[in-house]
């Protein structure tokens, strides 16, 4: 599929594909073989809107073919952008005036539209974007947005039909305080900072490495940015930045997915371009479940199939835990994954989001295949295991329960039918032909 397919959906287009695709999966199989690891989406779609920062031309490499990053190119279209696709997974993007019209119904497709309010902000003073869309998760607050906004100067409201309004005549120094470590927050800031000469100073930022790969790129483009990879960045920016190069790091989410889904199908695989430095808190979370993997030079990871398989218990013998965090942590979008293949493993887990209130709820999905997990509270989920899961037809709610919904049926002897898959692929590239050529039973229909 050509990454520049064109998007145009409109309400009925995305409820017709929202309830008529799904993937059939004949599972009882285990994986194995080798697999190319994807660019990371999450650094993908801060990069794209840090394109309209300057008018000159930025190339960006190994973007995947994902459906985030076709609507984030259709909203850049509509501001006026130019985007041209070099080679495979490769981007050429200029920008336009950017004073296009960022229709509500596109916005709402992708969380990550709330992306474009930095830029826009640092070239125009002033944007209004209509509420922004994505996972069905939990509350995902916009206040740390505005607060960290508010601390440059801007004025932000919400219109009365629920429009986002930021204005900032200049943008000013300041020592910028988040109440939370949000990721799309501290990317809005920095890229609202970008074209400012003078100084700001971000405390409990983010620091995922997509938040790296975007504070690179601008530094590539003309900034001076201090503390990249810690939660204390400093920033300078400039009056006009200028075009670069960038090639985005590997997508650790579909890392830690491959894992999953290799040990729980008792499968061996070999992981191609990835980053094994950056796989530090998945390795120790994965260990806790009898899940073992290993570098293999310097961007491959074998895992292997001789696993141990036992969920090792706490040093004074009782049932251990796995709780997400911000990074370092382990990763939110990974809980979800880690559930799945817990149940294929030996002994109890508790596992704690401790980010998203709805997340867990996707368990009900693999209590109906025979897991058996009982779901504490919205937050808390005890999973015992191993149990022998059952073909279902089940709903993806959101990107990675979808993923943990495919790894559960590529463990069932029969059939299973996964509807909503326009979530699953918001966020994995070419997941028919990928899985496929490792083993599993997979079409889309």
């Amino acid at each position: 599929m050509n990454l520049l397919k064109s998007l145009c959906y409109n309400k009925n287009n995305l409820r017709m594909e929202i309830s008529m695709s799904c993937y059939k999966i004949i599972g009882g199989n285990p994986t194995y073989g080798e697999i190319n690891i994807s660019g990371n989406k999450n650094a993908a779609l801060p990069l794209l809107a840090a394109t309209l920062l300057t008018d000159d031309e930025v190339i960006l490499k190994n973007i995947p073919n994902i459906k985030d990053v076709e609507v984030m190119c259709n909203l850049l279209r509509n501001l006026g952008s130019t985007i041209k696709q070099e080679s495979n997974n490769t981007l050429s993007i200029k920008s336009g005036n950017r004073k296009g019209i960022l229709k509500k119904e596109e916005i709402a497709l992708v969380r990550g539209s709330i992306l474009l309010i930095g830029p826009l902000l640092a070239v125009l003073k002033k944007v209004q974007i209509p509420p922004p869309g994505g996972d069905v998760i939990g509350l995902r607050r916009i206040d740390t947005h505005f607060t960290g906004l508010g601390y440059l100067g801007c004025d932000c409201k919400i219109s009365d039909t629920g429009d986002l309004i930021i204005e900032c005549k200049e943008i000013q120094n300041n020592e910028i305080f988040l109440d939370e470590a949000s990721v799309t927050a501290t990317e809005n800031i920095l890229m609202a900072c970008a074209l400012s000469s003078k100084e700001s100073l971000i405390k409990n930022a983010a620091c995922e490495p997509h938040v790296q790969d975007l504070c690179k790129m601008l530094v590539k483009m003309g900034c001076k940015i201090e503390g990249i990879g810690s939660n204390l960045l400093s920033i300078k920016g400039a009056k006009k930045l200028r075009g670069c190069e960038y090639t985005i790091g590997c997508d650790y989410m579909e890392v830690g997915s491959l894992i999953g889904l290799a040990a729980a199908t008792k499968g061996h695989l070999l992981l191609h371009n990835v980053q094994p430095e950056i796989l530090n808190s998945l390795k120790l979370g994965y260990k806790k479940i009898g899940i073992e993997f290993e570098a293999k030079g310097k961007s491959d990871l074998l895992v292997p199939s001789n696993q141990n398989k036992i969920m090792y218990k706490s040093l004074n013998g009782l049932t251990n835990k796995i709780d997400d965090a911000p990074w370092p942590g382990f990763p939110a979008d990974l809980l979800s994954i880690i559930t799945v293949g817990a149940t294929q493993m030996n002994g109890s887990i508790l596992l704690h989001e401790k980010m998203f209130e709805s997340r867990m709820y996707f368990v009900d999905w693999l209590i109906r295949m025979g897991a058996d997990i009982i779901l504490c509270d919205p937050h808390r989920a005890v999973v015992n295991g191993p149990t022998k899961l059952q073909p279902a037809i089940v709903t993806s709610p959101d990107v990675r329960a979808g993923m943990a919904l495919v790894i559960a049926a590529a463990c069932c002897e029969g059939e299973s039918e996964i509807q909503n898959i326009y979530q699953i692929e918001r966020g994995y590239e070419n997941l028919p032909l990928k899985l496929g050529s490792i083993g599993i039973d997979i079409k889309k229909v």
